[in-house]
């Protein structure tokens, strides 16, 4: 203890040290990985605390305590077995990163819809079927994740996250991209590999900001001519998809590094491929 930060992480805890009431300058404290069930309601008077852990712990539940530390600017309650937040923690207004990850969620409260400030949400491994309808609301957003969840459709309302730079939906059952995914012009990365997208939208072209863009084990025949006009874009995972050739102008991408179109059906490397592998590329075919 340091009176900044408490790491009491994985240490078998079954009830919050009293002492810890004697430390009102900690600023983080982590939590993480004991076997807590209850938090104490004390724990909401450490006036400085703005960064909180209390994942991987029986608790099912954020406890009453939480909602009421308003200085918050992280919290973190993965793996709590929840099946439901509370609408309370809508009332942490300073949030910035919110986690909440490994869980049983299906849907959000709208009271969530009140985090102005939120620029990181982590919602893998629940069970949305959908992205929930609060974080439409949510436009300082930098970070998104919602992979190894049951999203069988990305809504329109995504193009409204302008400030997005990254989006992961991996592993879900996705047909499909919305066109208005091309309006995130500050997007870097894009991860959406094992789904089933049979077609990209032609408006991917407008993702100029794109570094990374992961879609391996889809069900793509074709790729638009759109993605050649990435100029930053660093790297792009191909594998496991149906395709057997390229837009020719995939070989102008200047910035490319790294071209992976393994266990495709093609047999021979497409001319655009040729092109980057002559000018430095990595190509794996």
């Amino acid at each position: 203890m340091d009176g900044e930060a408490i790491r009491l992480d994985g240490r078998g805890l079954t009830a919050v040290p009293e002492d810890l009431r004697a430390h009102p300058r900690v600023r983080h404290l982590d939590l993480r990985g004991n076997r807590l069930t209850a938090l104490p309601d004390w724990l909401a008077e450490l006036p400085a605390l703005t960064s909180l852990s209390i994942g991987d712990n029986p608790l099912g539940t954020v406890p009453p305590a939480v909602t009421r530390l308003t200085r918050l600017q992280q919290l973190y309650v993965h793996e709590l077995e929840l099946e439901a937040v509370p609408p309370a923690l809508g009332a942490l207004t300073a949030l910035r990163t919110l986690d909440l990850g490994h869980n049983r969620l299906a849907a959000l409260p709208p009271e969530l819809s009140g985090l102005a400030e939120l620029e990181v949400l982590y919602l893998a491994d629940n069970r949305f079927a959908t992205l929930p309808e609060p974080v439409r609301h949510l436009r300082t957003l930098r970070y998104l994740g919602a992979t190894d969840n049951r999203l069988s459709a990305i809504p329109a309302w995504i193009g409204d996250l302008t400030r997005l730079q990254e989006l992961r939906l991996y592993r879900n059952g996705l047909t499909a991209l919305p066109e208005t995914l091309g309006r995130l012009s500050g997007l870097r990365e894009l991860h959406v590999l094992g789904n089933r997208i049979a077609a990209l939208p032609e408006t991917v072209g407008g993702l100029r900001e794109l570094r990374h863009l992961d879609l391996r084990g889809n069900a793509l025949a074709a790729v638009p001519a759109g993605l050649g006009a990435l100029p930053h874009l660093r790297v792009l995972d191909l594998r496991a998809n149906g395709l057997e050739t390229l837009p020719d102008a995939l070989g102008d991408l200047p910035a490319l590094e790294k071209l992976d179109l393994r266990w495709n059906r093609m047999l021979d490397p497409p001319p655009a491929a040729r092109r980057l592998a002559e000018r430095g590329c990595v190509v794996l075919i």
